[in-house]
This record gives structure tokens, C-alpha cells and sequence, in this order.
């Protein structure tokens, strides 16, 4: 059982930068692939980034990359995204999730919402243009 709690979003200006924090419940946080996914009002949910367990190996989805940084605290059991040069299009709730299934984050799986066991409320971000 993992509990996961998003924070840190809020409105900001396009071009700004934000992070993004997601801390997790229990003492088997390094077991679990963590992904940020978002969702925007009339579009699908997208996959926009996971870290491997230990946190070195990480992948972005494409509308984010070079932009998007996430990296993981085992020790504070806390996954972050930084968000750098933000768009009015990235305004969406953002989700954290868990994954025990994913094997690695450079498969293709990595982006597979039914391969994450657990998610959070998601936290708003909003871009203004």
C-alpha cells in the first residue's frame, strides 16, 4: 500500500520555471518506478516522465524533453519534477504514480497508465500566457 500526495503547483507565467513534489507513504518507496503523468481538459492523459528505482536512469515524454527534469529521494521517500521554461500547453493536473510492474524506464511500458499500481490526487499547474 502506497499513498502518494502531490504539491507544489500553481499558477505561474509562461516561461517560468516550477517544481513539483510528490511524497510517499511506507518504507518501500525504492521498490516502485515512479512516473509523473498530466492531464489537460480535453485531451488525454499524457505520460511525462519516470525514474528508475534507484534514480538513475530516467525518460521524458516528447513534449517535454529538455525541459523536464525528475529525479527521486529514497531517503525522504519524495519524487520531484522541475519544470523549466513553461508553456501555456503544460497547464494541466499533474499525477504522480507508482509502478512495480515496469521493469525499466526506457521500455516502452514506462508510459503504460494500467503498469502504475498507485496514483495521487494529482496538483494543478497553471501557465498563463
Amino acid at each position: 500500500q502506497v499513498h502518494l500526495v502531490e504539491s507544489g503547483g500553481r499558477l505561474v507565467q509562461a516561461g517560468d520555471s516550477l517544481r513539483l513534489s510528490c511524497a510517499a507513504s511506507g518504507r518501500t518507496f525504492s521498490n516502485y518506478v515512479m512516473g509523473w503523468f498530466r492531464q489537460a481538459p480535453g485531451k488525454a492523459r499524457e505520460a511525462v516522465a519516470a525514474v528508475s528505482r534507484s534514480g538513475g536512469i530516467k525518460n521524458y515524454g516528447e513534449s517535454v524533453k529538455g525541459r523536464f527534469t525528475i529525479s527521486r529521494d529514497n531517503a525522504m521517500n519524495t519524487v520531484y519534477l522541475q519544470m523549466n521554461n513553461l508553456k501555456p500547453e503544460d497547464t494541466a493536473v499533474y499525477y504522480c504514480a507508482a509502478s512495480g510492474s515496469v521493469i525499466s524506464v526506457t521500455s516502452a511500458r514506462w508510459a503504460t497508465f494500467s503498469e502504475y499500481d498507485y496514483w495521487g490526487q494529482g496538483t494543478q499547474v497553471t501557465v498563463s500566457s
